[in-house]
């Protein structure tokens, strides 16, 4: 892995964003049982007070019984971005604002990841490329 980048301009000129494949969608979940056997499916996780929420892949939504409210895309941003970097998810996020596209940033140990409505990714993308340029 390379080495962490904590410099914001060189955290936003290495980004490479990246579209991952398929959908995911954000779900709440608060019965135990359905939480234990949604997590081994999802993504990302975070324990809220209300329940736990998670982001699951479009597919395992059915089999899982939960709804279907609104599809999102993921964005990687392929830098090894310091966990005490700073500016680089505010720089995402303003500029997806600034251009109308909703956007949830999940960040995790390696990667920035931002998450938006799948029919706005591909628009997302090109104006993060922007960015990195």
């Amino acid at each position: 892995m390379t080495e962490r980048v904590k410099d914001t301009k060189e955290m936003i000129r290495q980004m490479r964003p990246a579209l991952r494949d398929g959908s995911y969608h954000f779900v709440h979940v608060a019965d135990t049982e359905l939480a234990a056997r949604a997590m081994l499916m999802s993504i990302a996780s975070f324990a809220e007070d209300e329940g736990l929420s998670l982001v699951v892949p479009a597919p395992a939504l059915t089999e899982l019984g939960l709804s279907d409210e609104m599809p999102m895309r993921c964005i990687t941003l392929q830098v090894h971005s310091a966990l005490d970097g700073v500016g680089l998810t505010a720089a995402v996020a303003t500029l997806l604002a600034d251009n109308g596209i909703p956007c949830n940033m999940v960040a995790a140990y390696h990667h920035d990841h931002a998450f938006v409505p799948a029919e706005m990714a591909e628009r997302a993308l090109e104006l993060l490329q922007d960015l990195a340029d």
